[in-house]
């Protein structure tokens, strides 16, 4: 068995026959004669004492020795043995949320079984939405970025490091010929564009990496803005010197979680490297300081940028938090495949709070009001490269309203499928004093909700299906009101 799990063990025991005792520490230190710094290490799981040290404190405390020194933990204890043989704390990046682990241990210990229960729950609750250790990786790398206000102020300075290192121009789009010219030079890359290809199993994959002879193989049919992404994420790993990583994009799986965070900072040294962050807020003031909205102003935003609109979607919640204060907003990506009545919900990003919209594991209908969908909708109709538009939602049932920019293009890895990226922009006075054009009237204003099942909009011409959750919950509060009508008649 692991020794640092042996010596958990014991000081979990120790500090639990301690507190039985009714000592404290000093009052141990006292009986026992071993110093109170060293008695608090040993309770932490950062010690285990010499077989003499054992033997003085099982006289003093009048416990078997062969007791103290078993692994086997008492009814109290026994959930926290089983969590710190499962390895849970190891999975979960404690550390990158400023958690030491003997922290944790502490907590669990001075309520074990409110704490295991709780825990518990969360791992029952994982195991009926198949929640993969993957998505526990991903949820933990989106709550570090939700923490931060999905701002990274030392990746946005190593960019601006590597641009003059490398005599990048920032001023102007980058285009991936600059980019792979310095992946071959000074990386020592070769560029293969037609192995992929004769794998149609690979079909999905924009890109393999092979460590041994630093061959990047890609996708012939990725499109310039792509492949510019690409090289810059493999710049990054080089550049900041990430050697725990990703080998395909898209991932296939996580080994570790440290792969999961790598990719996260590559991906967000690629976005600031191809959108730099001094254009985008100098083309956001310009955009802002507009009374009146038009699309074709936030359209030319994006094509200013050699990138995928949903890397500008993504680029703008780091700009918009940091820049203009905004913090209250949330990234979405839905998926649509055309002739489907179904939307999937497959990226996520909360800042400030638990916005809303989020997604469901209940298959429930999302709504179909949302702009996010109608611009789905709109492309899978009309075929454009690029469908766009802006709508005011109101969300009457949390008396919340948010300004929703989204946009629409086809995935060119699944035929006759499609894609919308949204930012949506809680709508208070910081937004107001912002942006210029937040309440004109040329933007439509929207009663929305969640899903049809839990939305309280009676007269809605797209709804999906009845709002059974809204029902149950009416129908419960009739049965309490009569129930309290009761007791207070026979209460008299």
């Amino acid at each position: 068995m692991e020794q640092d799990y042996i010596k958990l063990i014991f000081g979990l025991k120790l500090k639990q026959i301690r507190t039985d005792k009714g000592l404290s520490l000093f009052g141990l230190s006292k009986l026992s004669g071993l110093s109170k710094s060293y008695l608090n290490e040993i309770e932490k799981g950062k010690k285990y004492p010499k077989p003499d040290k054992i033997a003085a404190l099982s006289e003093h405390l009048d416990v078997p020795y062969d007791e103290m020194v078993s692994l086997k933990l008492d009814k109290n204890l026994a959930p926290i043995g089983e969590i710190l043989q499962s390895k849970l704390l190891k999975e979960i990046p404690l550390e990158l949320f400023g958690i030491q682990e003997s922290t944790m241990i502490d907590i669990i210990s001075n309520a074990p079984a409110k704490v295991t229960a709780f825990i518990s729950t969360i791992i029952e609750i994982a195991k009926n939405y198949n929640f993969s250790k993957e998505s526990f990786y991903l949820a933990s790398v989106r709550s570090f970025q939700e923490a931060n206000n999905n701002y990274f102020d030392d990746l946005e300075q190593a960019v601006l490091k590597f641009s003059k290192t490398y005599q990048v121009d920032l001023t102007k789009p980058l285009k991936s010929v600059e980019l792979e010219e310095i992946l071959i030079e000074e990386y020592g890359y070769t560029i293969n564009t037609t192995e992929l290809t004769s794998h149609t199993e690979l079909d999905n994959l924009r890109s393999v990496f092979v460590p041994k002879t630093k061959t990047l193989l890609l996708a012939r049919h990725i499109d310039d803005a792509q492949k510019t992404f690409i090289y810059a994420k493999e710049i990054a790993y080089n550049y900041l010197e990430i050697s725990e990583r990703l080998y395909t994009f898209s991932w296939i799986k996580f080994e570790n979680f440290d792969q999961v965070l790598n990719n996260f900072y590559a991906s967000y040294f690629a976005g600031a490297l191809i959108i730099p962050r001094a254009s985008l807020v100098a083309d956001l003031k310009d955009l802002f300081s507009k009374k009146s909205f038009k699309a074709k102003d936030f359209e030319r935003i994006i094509s200013n940028y050699n990138a995928s609109p949903e890397s500008i979607y993504q680029r703008l919640t780091n700009i918009l938090t940091k820049d203009f204060n905004l913090k209250s907003l949330f990234f979405l990506r839905f998926s649509h495949q055309k002739g489907s009545n179904h939307f999937k919900l497959n990226k996520e990003l909360h800042l400030s709070k638990q916005q809303s919209p989020h997604a469901n594991e209940t298959n429930q209908h999302y709504c179909r009001r949302w702009v996010s969908l109608k611009v789905l909708e709109q492309i899978s109709k009309s075929n454009k490269p690029h469908e766009f538009d802006i709508q005011i939602s109101n969300y009457p049932n949390e008396d919340k309203s948010y300004l929703i920019f989204s946009s629409a293009t086809a995935d060119p890895f699944v035929a006759n499928s499609y894609r919308s990226v949204n930012i949506g922009i809680q709508i208070n006075s910081q937004l107001k004093r912002k942006i210029a054009f937040a309440e004109s009237e040329s933007i439509p204003k929207t009663q929305v909700g969640v899903t049809c099942e839990r939305c309280v909009i009676s007269d809605c011409e797209v709804r999906q299906a009845q709002p059974i959750s809204i029902i149950s919950a009416q129908k419960d509060a009739k049965i309490a009101d009569v129930v309290n009508k009761i007791q207070e008649k026979y209460s008299k």
